[in-house]
Formats: C-alpha cells, sequence, structure tokens
C-alpha cells in the first residue's frame, strides 16, 4: 500500500491570534524569514493633461504601469533630496 502525504491544512490568521489570546505557542507558525512592511496608505494626486501624458508615455516605453513610475520618480526625487540634505549638513560643519 501506498503511503501518501497529507499537505497540512493552512491555518487562518485569526486562528493564530486566538490561539495567542489563549496563551498558546504560536511560534511555529512564523518562519522569520519574511520582512515587515510597513502599511501602504493610498494618496490622491491632480496631474495636469501633459503631465499625465509624459507618465502614460513613459510607462508604455517601460512596459511597466503608470503607477510603477509614478513610484519610481518619486523615490529618486526623495533619494536626491536626502543626497543633497546630507552633503549640506557636512559643508556646514566644516
Amino acid at each position: 500500500m501506498k503511503s501518501t502525504s497529507r499537505k497540512k491544512k493552512a491555518v487562518s490568521a485569526e486562528s493564530i491570534a486566538r490561539m495567542a489570546d489563549r496563551g498558546k505557542d504560536v511560534s511555529r507558525f512564523f518562519t522569520n524569514s519574511g520582512e515587515m512592511r510597513k502599511p501602504i496608505q493610498r494618496v490622491n494626486v491632480d496631474f495636469t493633461a501633459s503631465m499625465l501624458e509624459e507618465l502614460e508615455h513613459a510607462a508604455k516605453e517601460l512596459n511597466v504601469s503608470r503607477q510603477a513610475v509614478i513610484k519610481t520618480l518619486v523615490r529618486q526625487g526623495l533619494d536626491q533630496r536626502q543626497i543633497v540634505r546630507t552633503s549640506r549638513r557636512r559643508t556646514s560643519r566644516s
């Protein structure tokens, strides 16, 4: 007779939370292989028609979503800003 392995049924987050509330050890459900991510917060941004066209063009050119282009450009801008602020602090200390 063949022995078949049964897949373990996935445990819901709610079940794990209830177990933890009862003081049970729930560490076996966590591998520590993931990373904690901050929750995503949605925002609304208004763009002019010409900016939207540029974003659409860039998205098509890069074969990514418009949202991906916006996120990338914002990230680059924030990174540049941080570099400038850091260099200003260094020069003002000298």
